[in-house]
């Protein structure tokens, strides 16, 4: 009968304990809900756009009209490179 009413006794408060940890898990608050979500539509632009003419095909982004010292001088650099290194 002692073995009986110990055997219950252990299985009695296991329970209890499990139910008081499931309980305490149970009982906290939900984070916080402050997430951003993606909006339904997107929004309209938000970058101001330049004031430099858009690219075509006959000219480059990169182009510019150069004096004709500055494309004397950018020759006689490049071949100074290319013959002496930097």
């Amino acid at each position: 009968m002692n073995t009986k009413m110990a055997t219950l006794a252990a299985l009695i408060s296991g329970i209890l304990v499990s139910n008081v940890h499931g309980a305490a898990a149970q009982t906290s608050q939900p984070p916080d809900t402050t997430a951003t979500r993606p909006a339904k539509t997107t929004p309209a632009q938000t970058s101001v756009p330049n004031a430099s003419p858009p690219a075509t095909t006959t000219r480059t982004t990169g182009d510019s009209h150069q004096d004709a010292t500055v494309k004397k001088m950018n020759r006689d650099e490049k071949r100074k490179v290319d013959t002496e290194g930097k």
